[in-house]
């Protein structure tokens, strides 16, 4: 259902190459040398290109001339990184997707980590719901690739990526951002520097970001029969929207520095986010086979009479029971032909910007928290860091997945979580500046609880999934870079982990339509023994009581060793191990007398790499190449209903990457990466459902590369023209486990261009730009549950322009 290139684009296109012709006729700029980056991905301020692992680095100037404003858009200039934003079951643009090198995670459930670590300012963002944070303010981004144990620790068996925001200025100074553009967008960034004292010093930035949804619901033709009661017994909330993927969102953040006497310094920063945004879902597939789907279309299609003869026949299941649906006061009959419609491939649009889902549709975050930094020189030669931080989220989200005015698959959630934190760095250097050394002390600690609200097929099962959730973690850790000669290094890392977690499910089915099946019904004492739901007293209840518990030690090393071959050119190799803890499997469609669970996750990668600046720093070209031998696989399976957590099993992942910088002269420069990744299965478990040794791992393209070529000129007023063109290549992928073929995405070309007027004096400056002015259309995420009857997925945006106002002082 990819949508191709219009006549629109294509004129786009066109006239976006006839001025870049026009420009080339323009007076060039000069830049002598490509800009040096300053990094802390060994918890010291370094230059990115003597870092001895592979690094994606990209400062606040890069990140606005790409017009990339949060972290999803990243994965357009960074090799072997997939970010998306959104999950199957929730459609919210809140929730991160990231993998990097084939390892990372796609679900927003609390019972399941992240595989990517996300860090801002050196705290770490323990859930996927709000990792897709806005980048206002940002000094530079690092993506570090593969394990990252040693030094950030849980949860970054893939990598990490790590936000920092821009520090205080010491003088006044402020910048205003206002963007317009397709579908009603309308921005505002607003972000000051106020000194407060000679040693007192804040920075305060704001951003709104406002966009009509590109996903039209359309009233489905001939009503009658189609609009049922609305009001089930569960729901995370009752937002609705004529058009599904609007974008409305409002970020704060402020900092203050205090210089202290010299030797100490300290920051306290916080921040506050709240969106108001909509989910989006596109039907893609209908299945009236499906189990439950086929019992509602049997209960809608025939008289009670025609239903209590079939529930008769010897071997039936009671359909006369299970066609009397509960609702907010009292019983429904599905039953008796043309009140309700069927579910089929009527709904579906054929259009993938239209959909006639006009339940759910809505995703209500606040997250905010605060966050102590203080730095101690002690001497010299040595210094202490401490970074104490508190966090809470509040997230609720609803999502029409059918695609049709019925209940057919009305998924909600709500999310309450809570996170501190408290790190300890030692860091200097020693023995005559040969060593440098990190010494750390970390403790998290998490809790909260989701609640799933799950109505399917009209309430013939209606699932309520209240869980709560606590994990503790400590850890000591050391890094130790050696300077063996002045070109030779050796690197030792070691981290050890205590983790414990602690769980408890109570998952139900309002509408016991397991008893009301088995002719068990009324709900007695004697049939939950009967059907073996497991806790006495309570009937409906799938999920066994009791807190459950998982307790880690964890011990994840790094051994490397870095050549400076020249002052320019360094080669490196390391070998390092990553982990990422087990636990539980929350969504049940039958009642079980054990707690599901799944076992932990690691990741031991061995990697080769070298970095360099030639032709006099015109020319930055960094390569690496890696393997890793990935066991414990966390994914999704489709079981019934449920999509149910599990382990996969195992796989080697290997390939190579290159990311290069290039000043061609005249004003010209180019920008380019390349990724590829040969990822297959080595042994398959027996609980991955659907997998073989031939499938492919979700969201793992085998080739990604991109160009980026600018040019930028001088004007005869002394204002500069810069004209940029970011092209990117993403092989075609699977976005589930079971390599459903009508959720396989594509290989995609996608094209942003901009154009950016800077006045003379710089304080002013104007962007005119295109987002995938080509209208690539591809599935970011998608569901097959068979079962309900009903596959589902969400597209990505379609082209669109824009207009960026910017203004210094």
């Amino acid at each position: 259902m990819t949508r191709g290139r219009n006549t629109r684009t294509q004129s786009l296109a066109l006239a976006t190459a006839g001025t870049l012709l026009a420009l080339l006729a323009l007076p060039a700029a000069a830049q002598d040398q490509i800009e040096e980056i300053i990094v802390t991905a060994q918890k010291r301020s370094e230059n990115v290109q003597d870092v001895p692992i592979a690094v994606s680095a990209f400062s606040a100037e890069a990140l606005e001339t790409k017009g990339i404003t949060d972290v999803q858009n990243i994965a357009a200039i960074a090799p072997n990184i997939n970010l998306d934003a959104g999950s199957p079951f929730s459609g919210s643009p809140s929730v991160l997707s990231a993998s990097i090198r084939g390892i990372g995670q796609d679900d927003f459930a609390f019972n399941l980590d992240p595989g990517v670590g996300v860090y801002v300012d050196g705290v770490y963002l323990a859930r996927t719901t709000g990792a897709n944070a806005d980048l206002m303010d940002v000094g530079h981004i690092e993506v570090l690739k593969g394990p990252q144990g040693t030094l950030f620790g849980r949860n970054t068996i893939g990598g990490a990526i790590s936000i920092v925001t821009r520090q205080p200025a010491e003088q006044f100074g402020a910048t205003a951002s206002v963007t317009g553009g397709s579908l009603n967008r309308f921005d505002v960034g607003v972000a000051a520097d106020v000194p407060l004292t000679d040693t007192l010093f804040s920075s305060w930035a704001f951003s709104s970001k406002k966009r009509d949804g590109y996903l039209k619901v359309e009233k489905f033709p001939g009503t009658a029969g189609t609009v049922t009661d609305l009001t089930p017994l569960h729901r995370a909330g009752s937002g609705t929207s004529d058009r599904q993927g609007n974008i409305d969102s409002h970020t704060a953040r402020g900092k203050l520095f205090w210089k202290g006497n010299g030797s100490v310094t300290n920051t306290l920063s916080f921040d506050y986010t709240r969106d108001r945004s909509t989910t989006t879902n596109n039907l893609l597939a209908t299945n009236p086979a499906g189990g439950l789907l086929a019992i509602y279309n049997l209960c809608v299609s025939n008289p009670a009479p025609v239903i209590a003869a079939i529930s008769a026949a010897p071997g039936n299941p009671n359909f006369t029971n299970a066609c009397v649906v509960p609702r907010a006061v009292v019983g429904t009959p599905l039953t008796g032909a043309g009140t309700r419609l069927p579910y089929d491939n009527r709904f579906l649009t054929k259009d993938i910007d239209k959909t006639y889902g006009s339940n759910l549709s809505f995703s209500r975050l606040q997250t905010f928290g605060f966050t102590n930094t203080l730095d101690w020189d002690i001497d010299d030669d040595m210094g202490l860091k401490s970074i104490t931080s508190y966090r809470r989220l509040l997230w609720s989200a609803g999502l029409d997945a059918d695609g049709s005015p019925l209940n057919m698959a009305d998924l909600s959630f709500t999310m309450k979580q809570y996170q501190v934190s408290q790190e300890f760095q030692l860091t200097g250097t020693a023995l005559s500046d040969k060593l440098h050394y990190v010494y750390g002390l970390y403790y998290f600690n998490e809790g909260g609880s989701l609640h799933d609200f799950v109505t399917f097929n009209e309430g013939l099962l209606q699932l309520d999934g209240p869980n709560t959730l606590e994990t503790s973690s400590a850890a000591a850790y050391t890094h130790l870079n050696y300077k063996l000669t002045d070109k030779l290094g050796l690197t030792v890392g070691a981290r050890y982990t205590w983790e414990h977690k602690t769980f408890e499910g109570a998952q139900s089915d309002l509408n016991a339509l397991n008893y009301k099946l088995s002719g068990c019904y009324p709900v007695s004492e004697a049939c939950r023994a009967a059907l073996g739901f497991p806790v006495p007293g309570q009937p409906l209840r799938y999920y066994p009581a009791g807190e459950n518990e998982k307790t880690y030690y964890i011990f994840t090393p790094r051994l490397g060793a870095e050549y400076h071959i020249t002052d320019d050119v360094m080669g490196y190799g390391s070998w390092s191990k990553g982990f990422k803890s087990g636990g539980w499997t929350t969504r049940l469609s039958n009642p079980l007398s054990t707690a599901p669970g799944f076992g932990p996750e690691k990741a031991e990668t061995f990697e080769l790499g070298v970095k360099s600046e030639l032709l006099d720093r015109r020319l930055r070209l960094n390569v690496a190449g890696f393997r890793t031998d990935y066991s414990g696989i966390q994914l999704n399976f489709q079981e019934g209903v449920s999509p149910t957590l599990r382990n996969a099993g195992e796989a080697r992942i290997w390939g190579g990457e290159a990311e290069f910088q290039a000043l061609l002269g005249n004003g010209f420069t180019l920008d380019g990466t390349l990724g590829y990744l040969h990822a297959r299965y080595q042994k398959v478990d027996p609980g991955a459902l659907g997998v073989t040794l031939d499938s492919r791992l979700p969201k793992t393209p085998t080739l990604k590369f991109s160009l980026s070529p600018s040019y930028t000129a001088d004007l005869p007023n002394d204002a500069t023209l810069r004209f940029g063109v970011d092209y990117t290549h993403t092989g075609a992928m699977y976005n589930d486990s079971a390599n459903t073929a009508l959720l396989r995405r594509p290989s995609i070309d996608m094209v942003n261009l901009s154009v950016t007027y800077t006045a003379p004096d710089g304080r002013w400056s104007a962007t005119v730009g295109g987002t995938n002015i080509t209208d690539e259309r591809y599935l970011t995420t998608g569901n097959q549950n068979d079962a309900a009857g009903a596959t589902f997925g969400s597209y990505n945006a379609p082209a669109q322009w824009y207009a960026t106002l910017k203004y210094k002082y």
